[in-house]
């Protein structure tokens, strides 16, 4: 089988890039643009036509101030995805984005989910994949971010995970979670590496919202990247809570597994609107690791090579 992707490159809304061209920081798990809004309020919204050229500076400045250089931006089908927006951004900021592809958890799945096959949806995501995301020629460079919620996957998740699973194999791409509140991650692992995904291709999401460490040493020592990846959501869990189980579970000898990220997914959390903005875990929360002796190899280590060892499915002692 073919694997276009496996291994030699990442694939970019700009199209292919060297892994070792990412020589600064990346995000693991963001939104450029999205729209998940259910209520009318609007607020679950990053709007290219209101918030893009805030984003873009957002990013910029990231770039030039900690050398980020890398975005994983994980909206997929029926989360407001604009691939053409991304580019924009990603040209304009001179930081790499990669786009993704996939379903959100049950709440905001789209029809096209229906009672569709997992092999039926799976072609769905083999076709974006090869072909891009509608008219734009950009491809997915991700499958992301793949919901459930509860400690079990529902009915309609687990096709969409087993979907996924499927696309990736086909395709060599790997595969981001939402774990909703950070619960159900081994039961996503299960299901995924059941449908014959390697561990070392799973990311499961939001773990930082749960505080429970042997979960997070159980899926680390399984070869799967653990997301503490809503850095500065203090509404949801004190990054002082994040710090402790970071640490957690780089005494027990999982640095090479942990992926970080802020998950800006309203527009009040950029920082024009008073938020903590894409910038906190450059800004405050490493500090915070560094202060607590977190060296600076293992900060590489957890914003730099472990995202790009995530995208390509490299082994854990490839250097990148």
């Amino acid at each position: 089988m073919n694997h276009p992707h496996h291994g030699n490159h990442l694939q970019t809304v700009l199209g292919p890039l060297s892994p070792a061209a990412v020589r600064g920081p990346a995000l693991a798990h963001e939104h450029l643009a999205l729209d998940l809004d259910r209520t009318g309020d609007r607020a679950a919204v990053l709007d290219p036509a209101v918030h893009g050229k805030r984003i873009t500076g957002e990013l910029t400045a990231l770039r030039e101030e900690f050398g980020l250089t890398l975005v994983i931006e994980l909206t997929c089908r029926g989360m407001g995805r604009d691939a053409e927006a991304l580019a924009r951004m990603s040209e304009e900021s001179g930081v790499a984005v990669v786009a993704a592809t996939g379903w959100y958890y049950e709440p905001f799945h789209p029809e096209e989910i229906g009672d569709a096959s997992a092999e039926r949806l799976a072609g769905t995501l083999i076709r974006e994949i090869n072909g891009g995301i509608g008219t734009t020629g950009v491809r997915p460079g991700v499958i992301g971010e793949v919901g459930s919620h509860g400690d079990v996957p529902s009915e309609p998740e687990t096709r969409s995970l087993l979907a996924a699973a499927k696309a990736a194999v086909a395709t060599g791409l790997s595969v981001a979670t939402h774990a909703q509140l950070g619960h159900g991650g081994l039961a996503q692992l299960d299901l995924l590496t059941g449908a014959g995904l390697a561990p070392q291709r799973i990311s499961i999401g939001h773990q930082d919202l749960l505080d429970d460490p042997a979960v997070h040493k159980t899926l680390a020592a399984s070869g799967a990247y653990v997301a503490f990846d809503t850095v500065g959501k203090e509404s949801y869990q004190s990054d002082a809570t994040r710090l402790r189980l970071l640490l957690q579970l780089l005494d027990a000898g999982h640095a090479d597994r942990v992926l970080l990220s802020c998950d800006i997914s309203r527009h009040g959390y950029l920082e024009s609107e008073g938020g903590t903005g894409y910038g906190h875990l450059f800004r405050t929360f490493l500090g915070q690791a560094r202060a607590a002796g977190v060296d600076e190899d293992l900060i590489d280590l957890m914003t730099r090579r472990n995202p790009v060892r995530f995208l390509t499915g490299g082994a854990a002692h490839e250097d990148v």
